[in-house]
């Protein structure tokens, strides 16, 4: 459900007002392709609620993601799209995909909707339409950072680069989300790779020995300390090119992997992962060394599920236990770690008094990439008039429940691994609704409490639970203004979602 939030205007000229020591500095990391199974650091629980490693986990190596969970929350169920331009536009809007009508990954040459994708989907993504979580920040007199994939909005349009929509410094962020190369040496793709999709502004470690991740660690931990020492809080958003593809081994780290049983692809992902785990390190103790620790909030996670070679797209490999990876309806393809934590965790600091994150803990609560925006907005005191369709995560945070309703409507007109569907999750009910079947085959239902790997669809068995489901799903789209797929035959006629 879409709500509002509208301060008085005085509010905000107090705010403007505020000394920057008593605003919190916001760090964001965002992982490309990163999904919940990805890490050392285990998200799932056993029946009790503690955490249970799984052999995926077994596998990575990410000791700073551990040490950042320690500080404070992560999550078992958090969502993000199934792919990444859709999340990306839903973090910067608090909006739901089928709000935004950003709907599919944005190809940055040319309008990809599909045969059969709602004619007027927003290719555009970013447009000075939208009321943007950084726009926001600034206004409120933050300095505002964007370093690394940015995949907003095509080519020439207002979308491309972050700073045309809040940010002061953008470094590395474009239209395109794949980068030409991991390598400096390969100049990140300006020399060799794939100069279609270079990654900007990293000209001085073109020739240089540096893997990808690493430059961009340098140039953030750079911009970070230029803002403190100007006095100013800081909102800092690193979006991590990693982990999507090509697969490019970090050597620094090829020997942890050297004898696993898994394709040389797998390795490098193994890489990957473990070169950003050392990003968020040194991004950390930057923080520690510029005294600015205990009044920095950090929000972790990843952008839609697991990429990692490992498996076919819809079975149980590459996110193991989860079903599905990437781009698919599955749980493997949208549910992503999420940590929220105080960089240094100091009960009188005051921003923390605010917002006394739990430490250590793990929610088997909800939460989804709609909620970022207001949980933010709402610590700092900033208003916002836009609809949302996410709920401030504090209460979750400080070891309490959100009230109401809480579900996840993910909507994709469009076609990928998953083709035309809407997944709708309320409670322990997960519905997937397939505009393009035949109508005994449109539904899969699932008890996710009963059922985590979803091999049991309950449609056929569970009439009303469906019925309902339908309705309410119905209902959300329609309150959020969805657009829908089209008939094959007939481009003119929608395909909306009819009762079973």
């Amino acid at each position: 459900m879409a709500r509002f939030s509208i301060l008085p205007a005085v509010c905000l000229l107090f705010a403007t007002a505020i000394q920057a020591a008593d605003k919190p500095n916001i760090l964001v990391f965002l992982v490309d392709d990163m999904g919940l199974m990805d890490s050392s650091l285990p998200f799932l629980t056993d029946g009790k609620g503690t955490p249970k490693i799984h052999p995926l986990n077994e596998l990575y190596r990410t000791p700073n993601m551990e040490d950042l969970a320690s500080r404070g929350m992560r999550f078992e169920t958090f969502y993000a799209n199934s792919v990444c331009s859709p999340t990306r536009v839903s973090i910067m809007t608090g909006q739901s995909s089928a709000r935004h009508h950003t709907t599919q990954w944005i190809r940055s040459e040319n309008n990809n909707r599909g045969p059969q994708g709602p004619p007027e989907w927003n290719w555009e993504g970013i447009t000075d339409k939208h009321q943007t979580l950084p726009a926001l920040l600034k206004e409120d007199g933050y300095q505002t950072i964007y370093v690394g994939k940015a995949h907003f909005g095509p080519i020439g349009f207002h979308g491309e680069f972050p700073n045309n929509f809040g940010f002061d410094i953008n470094i590395g962020g474009c239209s395109w989300g794949q980068p030409g190369s991991y390598y400096g040496t390969d100049g990140f793709g300006w020399t060799k790779g794939n100069k279609r999709r270079a990654v900007p502004h990293l000209e001085k470690y073109h020739g240089k020995d540096i893997y990808l991740t690493e430059a961009l660690t340098l140039e953030m931990n750079s911009a970070i300390k230029q803002v403190v020492d100007q006095d100013k809080p800081f909102f800092a958003y690193m979006a991590y090119y990693g982990l999507h593809s090509p697969f490019m081994p970090n050597k620094r780290y090829a020997a942890n992997y050297a004898n696993a049983s898994i394709p040389e692809k797998a390795k490098a992902f193994a890489t990957m992962i473990e070169s950003m785990d050392t990003s968020v390190g040194e991004i950390l103790k930057n923080l520690e060394t510029l005294g600015v620790a205990d009044n920095t909030l950090v929000l972790f996670l990843g952008d839609n599920g697991s990429d990692a070679p490992l498996g076919e797209p819809h079975a149980i490999a590459s996110s193991a236990p989860l079903r599905g990876k990437k781009a698919t309806h599955y749980e493997g393809g949208m549910r992503v770690p999420f940590i929220a934590a105080w960089a240094k965790p100091d009960p009188a600091n005051a921003a923390q008094k605010k917002l006394p994150i739990t430490a250590g803990a793990i929610t088997t609560e909800m939460g989804t990439i709609h909620d970022i925006f207001p949980t933010i907005l709402d610590l700092v005191d900033v208003p916002y008039e836009q609809p949302i369709d996410g709920d401030n995560l504090a209460p979750l945070l400080t070891g309490g429940r959100i009230d109401g309703k809480r579900d996840f409507l993910m909507h994709f007109p469009h076609t990928h691994r998953s083709s035309y569907f809407t997944v709708y999750r309320l409670g322990d009910w997960k519905l997937i609704y397939h505009y393009n079947k035949p109508k005994g085959e449109r539904c899969e239902l699932f008890n996710l409490a009963e059922d985590p790997t979803e091999a049991d669809n309950l449609a056929k068995t569970h009439p009303e639970v469906l019925g309902r489901m339908i309705k309410s799903m119905a209902q959300e789209l329609e309150d959020a203004g969805a657009q829908y797929p089209v008939a094959k035959k007939d481009p003119s006629v929608e395909l909306k979602p009819v009762a079973p």
